[in-house]
């Protein structure tokens, strides 16, 4: 799969050392070139594509599309498994497999290509057997990779499911592993890349998981990529001062006698050309080398068991190979030093390496390499497996009148990775000198050497003469953030930092706290002009043909030219792998909420580049920043917000530029500054809790514990703020590709409380097919407490919602406030707005599901009333599940079965708890007759007429009665049910209409029925009337129909939207209940209606006001007030509100018999009711795809009753449906594909249910088989549209005197137009008194 080029720099920079090249046009390992197309079996599986359409890499372990410029040979496996297969001698074996076909147990619930459960990949599932088994998955043969060769791919293994992990490659008689690892492994999905070194002939790729009996042995693996394994293709003629290999293949000078096979047929190797330089590979012996303790020769076959242990050696890429490798103690590193050498001659194009100044300037007034008269050398090194090991090169002059101390020319340090890295170094001395190479490891860590190659200007001395004793030297790699000629006094620690009579431990160093008097210990932690030569503490990391060198304004040219001064500057390197360039800073932090990254940079590189800055926390790369490609160049400055960090985390910029293009490429970074990073440091805004997101995120940051994180964005399309409509919000997007982590953490400042109750207010947007779920929490003294939560789609709208913070009278404890986006869907959007704090209680929440807290919920004095979940409740008996999620702790839920928890075909899943509120009415608990209470908080007067719905459930027993009390002023019963037992949950309803505040009472009255119960689950409060049972015009919301997502269907819901609301998913332009996009509501003049002045008001054509739906607006819209007649006369006044349908889009479904339901309340039995609804499917003609059935559902099983599919023309549609059932059962609509997925909304609306009612057949008539709501586009005269005008009140009029209330009319309608209970004053929120309960 060809990499898009957007998606590149992201790529790299979450990718390890080891991630991507982007080389030059004339670049060897990926060209295409028809005129050598050969036969399959020589060409075949090269990595090059030979033959014009690739063919010859089909099925290779890769697709086998010609890969576009720097990018790699790759395989997704969402077409096939691109000639993987599986060569398991057992059950435990491999399979292509997706997160949807496997919903049990511990596998990925999303693959990593796409980010979503449809995407495919490798996958073992679990496997019961007792005996230990190794599922293996073998690639196809594979023919010459390139030096360069690397293999990265995505794995998958949580800890405890799998016993070991292996990448090996064979070749020839020889298994090399590559990679061996036995855990513990992070969750999610772990990314790996290795290099293979240059293979030659055929090989073949096997990765490996092994179980014994005790691992269950669940692992998936997912694209896989080979980058930069094709050898160079053979040209006519080569660039000037190139090689012409004798196969013809080009390499570039710098290739040449390095110990790397890279024309293909060692031409670049031959003892002709590089005879007379001095090779050192270690597989007989030290060669002119002298070593002192601490170096050891040694080999991968036999070597100790340690995962940072090279695999094999450079020389011969085999673990029978021979190398060097440090085994000295920290602070007593081991010494390899050279014979002594003759005096260089001066030249005119040679330097030494110093910290960041890099290697040879190789500008165009120098010697090309290959004509340098110094001596040089070259060596392959190995850094893996500690961030302490370092290994150093000295130059040592000999033959002076005084010792001379060694003079450092090169430092490595740190990461490296699994690779041995390419080095070279130019060396000038008027003296005799020696080459002294100093390494020292760190814990766990190895430091190797192989392939040293003395240059044939590297002359010994005729004689052979006493070498002077070395003088003490600076062996010791210098802590950081010490400079090299630093030296610790001798009473601190080894690794301490020395400052007057303070030794300061090495995690007080760059931690933003200033423990020295004159702040030494914070000098060189990142903060830097890089005009000393510490530069900040920035070390140069890169493995690859670029690196980073602290460079002078005059040696630099171009655009990057500064006025004065030296800066960070992306230059040519000695490496042979990848290409970009990475330079870190020490551990720095934990830090602050306020901490801030300024710099200035330029960047010229067209028509690909990148620079970028990534934060490293414990082996996590999180991109922080990122300034793409570009011809503009010039210096720019920006600012990065870090945020809050609790662990230590380095920085590091990552460049990749082009510096063979035009126009003098390049890139570089200056006066990098970090502000405020102390986590004690408070400014202003670290208060500002309310906040409307316009200026900025306040007091609000984004956490860093996964790559998925709430962004701050400005409205773009259908994503747009509730603010203004057009304004700012902050943003969690679950198809965002860097945001595949499990949670993003969105948090405040601590605060201190502003009294005893506050009420913290917001507006949320969560819409989506297959949304998670967003959750609010206080922590408080390493305690988090859960305010709120909710899950799944709630409709294409803003809802507001509150809770109560609660504190101990006069404690000044701090708090903070977290928000939490839980990534358990792939589709949809979550997003916050209008945040608000304000001292005192909140009202009572519309919508309660007792999740996260009893909602303020009181049961008196003796408490009877309890929340719980069943299996860890107070009450013996209580319903299996709650009716929210389903769900009981501690217990598997059948996924798959009905609302009430009827059993059906599904499979067992473990599931989150779910709670509800309970009481025991068991003789011993609550006599017969007595009562037992549960009052609600105050809810705020509603503006209209509401419904006010709950769930109860009784036991099989007789419970008893379930009472509803009304209380304003005094209380009063307004239903009474007999809470008859079963299996399922049911519906209960009251409407409320109050001018005061008001609570609601429940009130169980116990029957005197042993082990019995009556529990409550899920209140919502909405506007208008109750609707009757199973009927809905869903233009309030789904009323009593549930759109809970079903894993074993996929976790998908049906939406609730309008054909007025943007949105990202296609739906009907219009509903059916109203007719239009926006409805009609009639005011009469002087009526209700024109006490609210932004409803009642007349109204420009163009004035853009909200619709005042409940929950608030989905957007600004357009609305004018219309009326019959002159607009200075009577009449009857129409104002346009959005009409609203429950949709579902099945595009995101995907082939698999996946599907959607929407299910209704449980009904009674029936011998015959009739159904009727309208219904919308928008599916292109030349498709079918979509279907839409109607099943019913009870104890006796599931029986389908209705269905249509196809593509119907897009229009609303009526069907009814007769249903019958001897049993309590439910209506299920159920939306799914008939084919492969396409875009395309299934709507419904108006579904109605006649209980006891036969269907009666309409009479045929155009009105029947076409939309009932098209308003016709073109009116013969003025007078015919004033006639359809008075017409359409005139209905309106009616049908509202039938419903109580104009539609979406919300009980915040008396707020500001366009802000409902926000005020906006200049960049803060205030929250008006009517949103809380204080007087």
């Amino acid at each position: 799969m060809p990499l898009p080029s957007h998606l590149l720099p992201a790529l790299v920079l979450l990718l390890g050392p080891l991630a991507v090249t982007l080389p030059a046009a004339r670049s060897p390992g990926w060209a295409w070139v028809p005129s050598h197309c050969r036969s399959p079996g020589q060409a075949a599986c090269n990595f090059v594509c030979d033959c014009r359409d690739c063919s010859d890499e089909a099925q290779c372990g890769y697709r086998g599309a010609s890969p576009a410029l720097g990018t790699p040979f790759a395989c997704d496996f969402e077409q096939d498994s691109c000639g993987w297969r599986d060569i398991s001698t057992s059950g435990y074996s491999w399979l292509r497999d997706r997160a949807g076909a496997a919903l049990e147990g511990p596998g990925p619930h999303s693959d990593h290509t796409l980010g979503t459960d449809l995407g495919w990949y490798m996958a073992v599932g679990t496997h019961r057997g007792k005996e230990a088994s190794t599922a293996a998955l073998r690639s196809p043969t594979l023919r010459e990779a390139a030096p360069s060769c690397k293999l990265r791919l995505w794995y998958h293994a949580a800890s405890g499911d799998v016993a070991e992990l292996r990448l090996e490659v064979t070749h020839g008689s020889e298994t090399l592993i590559l990679w061996q690892s036995t855990g513990p492994w992070d969750p999610g999905w772990q990314e790996l890349a290795v290099t293979t070194g240059r293979i030659r002939g055929d090989f073949r790729v096997t990765f490996s998981a092994t179980r014994n009996a005790t691992h269950r042995g669940a692992v998936a693996l997912d694209d896989l990529a080979f980058w930069d394994c094709g050898l160079p293709t053979p040209q006519a003629s080569c660039p000037l001062g190139h090689h012409h290999c004798q196969n013809k293949v080009c390499v570039e000078p710098q290739q040449l006698c390095d110990g790397e096979d890279n024309c293909g047929d060692l031409s670049d190797e031959d003892p002709l050309t590089c005879g007379r330089h001095t090779a050192t590979d270690f597989e007989t012996g030290l060669g002119p080398w002298n070593r002192s303790e601490g170096w050891s020769r040694n080999h991968s076959a036999g070597g100790p068991e340690r995962p940072s242990w090279p695999r094999r050696d450079h020389s011969r890429n085999s673990a029978q190979g021979s190398f060097l490798v440090s085994v000295a103690e920290p602070g007593t590193p081991a010494i390899l030093s050279s014979p002594e050498f003759q005096a260089s001659g001066a030249s005119n194009c040679s330097v030494r390496w110093v910290g960041l100044t890099g290697p040879p300037c190789w500008l165009p007034r120098c010697r090309a390499p290959s004509q340098l008269l110094v001596p040089q050398l070259i060596f392959y090194h190995y850094l893996h497996g500690s961030e302490a090991g370092c290994l150093q090169l000295f130059l040592q002059t000999l033959g002076s009148s005084a010792p001379q101390a060694p003079v450092l020319l090169r430092r490595r340090r740190g990461e490296l990775g699994t690779a041995w890295v390419r080095d070279r170094v130019d060396i000038q001395s008027a003296h005799p000198f020696q080459i002294l190479l100093a390494g020292q490891t760190g814990p766990g860590g190895v430091v190797g050497l192989d392939d040293l190659i003395l240059s044939d200007h590297c002359r010994p001395v005729p004689e052979v003469s006493t070498l002077q004793p070395l003088p003490p030297g600076p062996w010791a790699p210098v802590p950081q953030p010490l400079p090299p000629s630093s030296r610790l006094q001798d009473s601190c620690k080894q690794g301490h930092f020395a400052c007057g009579d303070l030794c300061v431990p090495p995690e007080q160093l760059c931690d933003f706290e200033e423990q020295c008097a004159g702040g030494e210990d914070e000098q060189a932690c990142g903060t830097t002009d890089f005009e000393s030569l510490e530069a900040g503490g920035w070390e140069d990391a890169s493995v690859g043909r670029l690196q980073w060198r602290r460079l002078s304004a005059q040696e630099s040219q171009g655009s990057s030219a500064a006025a004065a001064g030296h800066f960070l500057s992306l230059q040519r390197a000695w490496g042979q792998l990848s290409t970009e360039a990475r330079v870190l800073t020490p551990l720095l932090g934990p830090s602050g909420p306020s901490c801030e990254l300024h710099l200035a940079y330029y960047l010229q590189s067209q028509p690909r580049g990148f620079l970028a800055l990534v934060v490293v926390d414990n082996g996590s790369r999180e991109l922080a920043w990122q300034a793409l490609s570009s011809s503009a160049g010039g210096w720019k400055v920006d600012k990065v917000l870090l945020g809050a960090r609790r662990r230590p985390f380095q920085l590091e910029f990552v460049g990749l530029v082009d510096l063979d293009g035009p126009d003098q490429q390049g890139a570089g970074v200056d006066n990098v500054t970090l502000r405020d990073c102390s986590p004690t440091v408070t400014t202003k805004r670290d208060r500002e809790v309310s906040c409307n997101f316009e200026r900025d995120t306040c007091s609000w940051y984004p956490g860093h514990l996964s790559d998925t994180h709430w962004r701050w964005v400005e409205s773009r399309g259908p994503d747009h703020d509730h603010t203004t409509g057009q304004g700012h919000f902050v943003l969690l997007d679950p198809t965002d590709p860097l945001a595949w982590g499990h949670s993003a953490h969105l948090l405040s400042r601590p605060q201190v409380p502003a009294a005893p109750t506050e009420c913290l207010s917001f507006w949320y947007y969560l819409h989506g097919p297959q949304i998670g779920t967003l959750r609010l929490a206080m922590r408080r003294e390493g305690e988090e407490t859960h305010l709120w939560s909710r899950s799944g789609t709630q409709g294409n709208r803003w809802h507001e919602a509150w809770a109560t913070l609660s504190h101990q009278p006069g404690s000044r404890a701090q708090y903070q406030l977290l928000f939490e986006g839980l990534r358990d869907g792939y589709h949809g959007t979550m997003a916050l707005d209008d945040v608000a704090v304000r001292p005192g209680p909140c009202w009572a929440p519309h919508h309660c599901s007792f999740e996260d807290s009893d909602c303020g919920f009181s049961s008196g004095g003796r408490g009877l009333w309890r929340r719980q979940a069943n299996a860890s409740g107070h009450t013996a008996w209580g319903p299996p599940t709650d009716h929210t999620t389903e769900t009981a702790q501690g217990m598997g839920a059948w996924q798959g079965q009905g609302l009430g928890g009827w059993p059906g075909a599904g499979r067992l899943m473990l599931a989150p708890p779910g709670h509800y509120m309970v009481v025991d009415t068991s003789p011993d608990a609550l006599p017969r007759g007595q009562t037992a209470s549960l009052t609600s908080k105050e809810y705020r007067p509603p503006a209209q007429p509401a419904c006010l719905t709950f769930w109860y459930h009784g036991s099989l027993h007789n419970p008893g009665t379930l009472r509803v009390h009304l209380e304003k002023g005094r209380k009063h019963q307004v239903l009474s049910l007999s809470a008859h037992g079963g299996l399922a949950w049911r519906l209960g309803s009251v409407d409320v209409q109050a001018e005061q505040a008001w609570r609601v009472v429940f009130e169980a009255v116990a029957a005197g029925v042993a082990h019995s119960y009556v529990a409550l689950d899920d209140l919502l409060l909405q506007d208008g009337p109750c609707p009757r049972p199973g009927s809905c015009d869903f233009e309030s919301g789904l009323c009593g129909w549930s759109h809970l997502a079903w894993p074993s269907l996929g976790g998908y819901s049906w939406d609730w939207g309008g054909g007025a609301t943007p949105s990202r998913y296609p739906q009907p332009p219009v509903d059916h209940t109203l007719g239009t996009k926006a409805g009609t509501c009639p005011l009469e003049p002087g009526g209700e209606a024109t006490q609210r002045p932004h409803t009642a008001t007349w109204l420009p054509a163009a004035h853009r006001v909200h619709a005042p739906s409940r929950g608030g607006p989905a957007h600004p819209a357009s609305a004018r007030a219309l009326r019959a007649g002159s607009a200075h006369q009577p009449g009857i006044n129409l104002l346009l509100f959005p009409g609203h349908f429950a949709f579902f889009e099945t595009g995101v479904l995907g082939p698999g018999g996946r599907a959607a339901w929407l299910r209704s309340e449980p009904l009674p039995a029936t011998p015959a009711s009739c159904l009727r609804f309208w219904y919308h499917m928008g599916f292109p003609e030349h498709f079918y795809k979509g279907e839409l059935r109607v099943l019913l559902r009870s104890t006796q099983g599931q029986l389908a009753v209705w269905g249509t599919g196809g593509h119907r023309r897009h229009q609303w549609l009526e069907a009814q449906v007769e249903v019958a059932s001897t049993k309590e059962f439910q209506v299920v609509f159920e939306a799914t594909l008939g084919g492969q997925p396409a875009l395309g909304p299934i709507a419904l609306d108006d579904v109605e249910y006649l209980a006891g009612q036969r269907c009666q057949q309409p009479a045929p008539s155009p009105g029947d088989t076409a939309a009932p709501v098209s308003v016709p586009t073109a009116v013969g005269s003025a007078l015919l549209l004033l006639m359809l005008l008075v017409l359409l009140g005139l209905g309106g009029r009616r049908w509202l005197q039938k419903r109580g209330s104009c539609p979406f009319q919300s009980n915040t309608e008396a707020t500001a137009p366009g802000f409902d209970n926000i005020l906006f004053n200049a960049d803060g929120v205030t929250l008006p008194a009517s949103v809380t309960s204080d007087p």
